[in-house]
């Protein structure tokens, strides 16, 4: 079985309760451990996004640890939308987080569900703890509450309508509900422990009072659950075995064990992970709106942003995303993950994959003085040396050449194997050509190279034996394509963006150069390529057609660069 079929993570096989332990990550361990002693018969997990933003790759690392267990133990795998903020959510995130959530990879089938589609069973359960006494109505403000939750160590302050007699808080949650009341003007708390040392116990809300329209119940609802009741009961509702979450709901799981025990509802377990931290980039919703709104970025699928939409826009594929959830692999401790490790998984999957084009990013005109005017011929070339069924196509050849300006040193350095007067190269699947003649404008900028190429090297070593050093790319210049290109790099000039001098915040650590835009000339076999289409341009890195390309003219988005150190192309 492979890794895709398997999930990331896993052996390689189907596991089950007679599993041993050894070399498995602690999460599928504690699955494993729940089968043999009998705490459940199954595996069913879930992933649960809250649709009030655009998924990053620390949500796709989430996504691949809960299909990936349900893959492995051949259990069930929900996608399960958290909509209980209707000031916040809005069907166009929903809409982009099923094509992200398809596009990297999982299958729910049909096990599509909405928090916001069992309200009504909510509701009921809510009205059980009033009766049983340990939920009420507070008059409370939202700040009169903070204020009284105390400190973490020193307790709260019981809320004055703390003791409101049953039938009292059922008659004032029921109206609250019909829409009597205004917004922010009541409460639903549960009664706990004003002075738990886990400050989410200290009477925490369950119900808000808003009115807005929901995005699937419209006006139906005025009164909505908070995330931290409604969590749990969706997770029973549904019959989740296995409820993965990041560290940070650690302290939010005796809450949930406790409205689960409270109601005596089937108990999912919950077991938490660390989350993903990647350098050079933020992995906020908070800050990701601050960025767009800004207009730091261009939109959530902006290339600079590792949202997912963003990432696909940029020339990442599933399989890399997949690869670096596996690399990384699944802690119990918050750690930071360098960029490279996911540019390194892209890498490795295009070389496979992705066609090998010629293409020029900054220009300088080479004629080849004693080749036939008005001729044209084409090369056969490798589509991709790494795949054998890739096949070949043909790069046209002609008097005159456009090469990259930094192939080219008047006076050249030590070690510098590339053209210079009076020097040979290679011109990759054609000729050699020697330098003869340097042109400037009145400037002194070089404008042209004039050259003379060796006919007898078509596609190969000069029959006399002679070497050389330096192959370069080119093309054809009245042949090839003028195209857009956008030369992505970090969006953030430091590794960790809250590294920041005294008196500045993050924005100050934005890198002015995250996108380069220039103009670059490809050869014609890229004609008409649709959106999405990645290729690796040689010499130079990965790139990937932007959906702002046009049938007239292309746009491309560098994925990602070569790891040799030439291809950090200057500046134009």
């Amino acid at each position: 079985m492979s890794e895709s079929e398997a999930g990331i993570g896993a052996p390689g096989a189907i596991l089950n309760a007679d599993t041993p332990l050894a070399g498995l990550d602690f999460l599928r361990e504690a699955v494993v451990t729940d089968l043999r002693s009998g705490r459940f018969d199954r595996v069913a997990t879930r992933f649960p996004p809250e649709p009030n933003a655009y998924l990053h790759i620390g949500h796709a690392k989430a996504l691949w640890i809960d299909y990936g267990i349900a893959q492995d133990f051949g259990g069930t795998f929900n996608l399960r939308f958290d909509d209980t903020n209707p000031s916040k959510e809005e069907q166009e995130f929903v809409d982009a987080i099923i094509e992200d959530v398809r596009w990297v990879g999982a299958d729910w089938g049909d096990r599509l569900f909405f928090g916001s589609d069992y309200f009504e069973q909510m509701y009921e359960w809510a009205l059980d703890l009033i009766r049983k006494g340990v939920a009420y109505v507070c008059d409370l403000t939202p700040e009169q509450v903070i204020e009284m939750r105390g400190k973490p160590t020193e307790p709260g302050v019981e809320s004055p309508y703390r003791g409101r007699p049953v039938e009292e808080n059922l008659d004032l949650f029921q109206r609250m509900r019909a829409g009597e009341f205004p917004d922010g003007a009541r409460t639903l708390r549960a009664k706990i422990d004003m002075s738990s040392p886990n400050m989410n116990m200290r009477d925490p809300i369950m119900y808000r009072i808003r009115h807005e329209d929901h995005h699937r119940q419209g006006s139906k609802w005025c009164i909505y659950p908070m995330y931290d009741w409604a969590h749990g009961l969706e997770d029973s509702i549904e019959g989740i075995t296995h409820s993965m979450c990041s560290l940070e709901y650690e302290n939010h799981r005796p809450l949930y064990d406790w409205f689960l025990d409270q109601l005596g509802i089937y108990h999912p377990r919950q077991i938490e992970f660390a989350r993903l931290n990647l350098t050079y980039s933020v992995m906020s919703k908070r800050r990701f709106i601050e960025l767009v709104n800004g207009g730091y970025v261009d939109g959530y699928d902006d290339p600079r942003l590792v949202t997912l939409a963003g990432l696909r826009r940029r020339g990442y594929t599933p399989e890399a995303i997949k690869d670096f959830c596996g690399r990384i692999g699944i802690a119990k401790t918050d750690s930071v993950v360098e960029m490279a490790v996911l540019e390194d998984c892209i890498r490795e999957d295009l070389n496979k994959r992705a066609p090998r084009v010629m293409a020029v990013m900054d220009p300088i005109r080479v004629v080849l003085t004693n080749y036939p005017e008005g001729q044209t011929e084409e090369m056969d070339v490798v589509n991709n040396p790494e795949d054998p069924d890739a096949g070949t196509r043909k790069v046209p050849f002609a008097r005159e050449l456009y090469i990259e300006r930094d192939d080219f040193r008047e006076d050249p350095p030590p070690k510098f194997f590339r053209l210079a007067p009076g020097r040979e190269v290679r011109l990759r699947n054609a000729y050699f050509i020697k330098c003869e003649e340097v042109v400037k404008d009145a400037s002194g900028e070089i404008v042209e190279l004039r050259c003379t190429y060796d006919p007898e090297t078509r596609g190969g070593d000069a029959p006399d034996g002679r070497k050389v050093k330096g192959t370069l790319h080119w093309v054809a210049a009245h042949e090839a394509l003028e195209a857009d290109a956008r030369l992505y790099n970090h969006l953030f000039t430091k590794p960790d963006p809250d590294d920041v001098d005294e008196g500045k915040d993050w924005f100050a650590n934005i890198n002015p150069d995250s996108v380069v835009r220039t103009t670059c000339f490809v050869e014609p076999s890229v004609r008409g390529a649709a959106p999405g289409t990645r290729y690796q341009f040689e010499r130079l890195g990965y790139f990937c057609v932007d959906s702002d390309s046009t049938p007239e003219r292309l746009v491309f988005n560098r994925t990602v660069t070569l790891r040799d150190s030439w291809s950090k192309i200057a500046k134009r």
